[in-house]
Order: C-alpha cells, then sequence, then structure tokens
C-alpha cells in the first residue's frame, strides 16, 4: 500500500513537469516561428540602400553625361553657327534636278538630254590634306592635295544598256577613273570584261570621252557648284547626328 502510494505520488509529481516541459517545448517553437516570420517580412519591406562605393558610381555616371551633353551642345552651337554661313543656292542653269534626303551622305541628280535618262551619284567631299610643298610634285600629286568629289555617272538609253562612269570632281578639272558598259541581264556576281583602264586608252579617245560628259552636264562649272553643296550638306548631317546623339544621351 505504501509503495503504491509512492509510485502514484511520483506519477502525479513527473506530469506536470512534462507537461510544462511540453508547453515551453510548443511555445518556444510558435516563438521561434512568429520571430522568423516577421524578420522575413522586415528584411523584404526594408528598402535597398545602396553602398557607398554604388553611389558614388552613379553620381560618377551622371557627372560624365552632363559633361557629353554640355559638350555636345557646344559643338552643335559651333555647327549651327557654319550652316547659317555655308547656305548654298542652286544656279537657275543648273542642268539636273537634285534628290538630296535627310540622313543620307549621298545625293542623286537626273537629267533627260535627248533620248538618254543621265543619273548621277554624288558622295561628301574628301577633305584635302595639307598643301605639299614639294615644287617637283606632278600633276596627279597635286590633284591629291585638293578636295574632291566622288560621282558615279551612268547614262541610260531605251533598251537598257548603259554607260557607267567613275569621276573624280576636282576644283576646276573633272578626272575619268573608270568606264564600263552594263546590260541589265548581267549578274553582279559574273566576272565580265569591263575594258582596260582609263587611263591606258588612247588619248584621244580618252578626250572624247570627257567631251562626251561634258555636253551632257558634267563639267567644272557642275562639280565645283556640287563640291559647295555637298561640304554643305555634311554639315547638315553633322548637325543632326550631333543633335541625335544629344538626345540619346539625355533620354
Amino acid at each position: 500500500m505504501a509503495m503504491y502510494t509512492i509510485l502514484r505520488r511520483a506519477t502525479a509529481a513527473a506530469l506536470p513537469l512534462a507537461s510544462r516541459r511540453a508547453v515551453v517545448s510548443s511555445s518556444s517553437r510558435t516563438f521561434h516561428s512568429a520571430l522568423s516570420v516577421k524578420l522575413l517580412l522586415h528584411k523584404e519591406m526594408t528598402p535597398f540602400v545602396p553602398s557607398r562605393r554604388f553611389a558614388n558610381a552613379f553620381a560618377t555616371k551622371t557627372s560624365a553625361d552632363d559633361n557629353l551633353v554640355h559638350v555636345l551642345q557646344s559643338e552643335i552651337v559651333c555647327a549651327l553657327q557654319d550652316n547659317q554661313s555655308q547656305q548654298v543656292e542652286i544656279p537657275y542653269d543648273f542642268p539636273f534636278e537634285i534628290e538630296d534626303n535627310a540622313g543620307e551622305r549621298t545625293i542623286q541628280l537626273k537629267r533627260q538630254y535627248e533620248d538618254e535618262t543621265i543619273t548621277v551619284q554624288v558622295d561628301i567631299p574628301n577633305v584635302a590634306p595639307e598643301e605639299n610643298d614639294d615644287e617637283d610634285a606632278d600633276d596627279n600629286e597635286k590633284n591629291d592635295s585638293e578636295s574632291s568629289i566622288p560621282l558615279v555617272v551612268t547614262v541610260f538609253k531605251g533598251n537598257g544598256v548603259c554607260l557607267e562612269f567613275g569621276v573624280t570632281a576636282f576644283p576646276d578639272e573633272v578626272s575619268i577613273d573608270s568606264l564600263s558598259i552594263k546590260k541589265p541581264d548581267e549578274l553582279e556576281d559574273q566576272l565580265l570584261y569591263e575594258g582596260p583602264e582609263f587611263t591606258d586608252l588612247d588619248e584621244n579617245l580618252q578626250k572624247a570621252f570627257h567631251k562626251y560628259l561634258e555636253i551632257r552636264g558634267i563639267k567644272p562649272s557642275t562639280t565645283n557648284f556640287l563640291q559647295e553643296y555637298m561640304f554643305s550638306k555634311d554639315n547638315k548631317e553633322y548637325l543632326i547626328w550631333l543633335k541625335n546623339l544629344k538626345s540619346f544621351i539625355m533620354n
């Protein structure tokens, strides 16, 4: 009887202790879970604070961009002044119609001459390097030291066959660089015979071809105007290019 009483008391005493441990354990898990959720929410809701290095890099980028915009604006002002001083009027007797599209580096000329259609593609001028002080330089070397514009002159006839001239126009001089005859059924990848080098032709034949182009409008009075016109176009395109760059940097 005494042993039963002792065991019952021991059991009774142990049960509350076990219950307390269970409650403490459960409470600990609940507290830890709540704490984890709170920390997680705090982590998600806390705004990102950039490091000093990141902030310095951002400030450097902004400063560099602002400086670039400032320099571009200065260049735009200079280009505007040059553009105003380079206004070119088309002569009343200029024999070609001019197709000039903004954003393109070339212009297209076109005219009718009797039964022929003549087109000319005119490129941006090649700027002249410094003058050569060598008095013994030949004429070709002198031409190389002057500004020039490349032309592709094409003479079409009704049958589709055309003559194509590669021309370099210097001040007061037109130089024929190449000559070829083309047919509409010829493929570009065909290796066709295009004749000898123009400078290898008989001198009289060369002069005859120069006269051939001259009466069709390719002469110094035409090409000298084209030099002025293309310098003006070059500046206009440069101005547009600068404005597009500035717009990109600012946006």
